[in-house]
């Protein structure tokens, strides 16, 4: 087993207290939209699609509803709203604190810098990939880092049949949602890999898309890591 460094333990620290913290902040906006719904009240009204946690409450106040959802809120669920839309503001000053930690190190440590060479990976998701992968020499391929993650495909194998099943999940969950908010990039036209996800979006649906990028993304950042060699891990100057 391979035992991290403690900058690198403190790094993976950070990192997945940000992921909670993001995690926190959306239960809180999933309550307001249960608060809503349940009054008759429905976001899309307003062409939002879904509530953002840094300007949930300006897209509140910005709802353009139908006259029949005009009504008043009883005074619970504004209650409700009021304090959600508190918590959720304070979380996000939390999240900016750390952001700010996170980008700090990201522009300071090597492999970090190197990873955000490649399209789609930013501060937050490079220092992710370094505190949860590691020294990538200890993986004797690519394909190790996906299982790593929890990214590769289950089979269920008999005497006769062979079939694909779900994803395994038997990993770091920080770092296969790091990369799986990287690989939303590559629905932008710029993207290298625009064209490859848009041929999976039509085939096999966005999701499983995205997940394909992910793998290809996190077998990039694995051989972007091992060729920096002691670098990749070292401690930000």
């Amino acid at each position: 087993s391979w035992i991290a460094p403690a900058h690198i333990l403190d790094l993976r620290v950070k990192v997945r207290l940000r992921k909670t913290v993001v995690g926190q902040r959306t239960e809180w906006l999933q309550r307001i939209h249960a608060v809503l719904f349940h009054h008759g009240v429905s976001v899309q009204a307003g062409r939002l699609g879904r509530l953002e946690g840094r300007y949930a409450r300006e897209q509140l106040a910005a709802l353009d509803l139908p006259e029949a959802a005009q009504q008043d809120l009883p005074e619970a669920a504004q209650q409700q709203i009021t304090v959600a839309l508190g918590i959720i503001e304070h979380l996000n000053g939390v999240l900016h604190d750390i952001d700010l930690q996170l980008d700090r190190i990201a522009r300071r440590q090597p492999g970090c810098r190197a990873l955000m060479k490649h399209y789609g990976i930013g501060s937050r998701v490079a220092t992710a990939i370094v505190a949860e992968l590691g020294d990538t020499r200890r993986l004797s391929s690519s394909r190790q880092a996906v299982r790593f993650a929890g990214l590769d495909i289950t089979v269920h194998e008999s005497d006769v049949r062979r079939r694909s099943g779900h994803l395994s999940r038997q990993g770091s969950a920080v770092l296969r949602w790091a990369v799986f908010e990287a690989a939303q990039c590559a629905a932008r036209p710029a993207s290298p890999d625009h064209a490859y996800y848009v041929q999976l979006k039509e085939r096999l649906g966005a999701n499983r898309a995205a997940l394909t990028i992910a793998r290809k993304l996190l077998r990039r950042a694995h051989h972007t890591l091992r060729e920096l060699g002691d670098d990749a891990i070292a401690p930000a100057t």
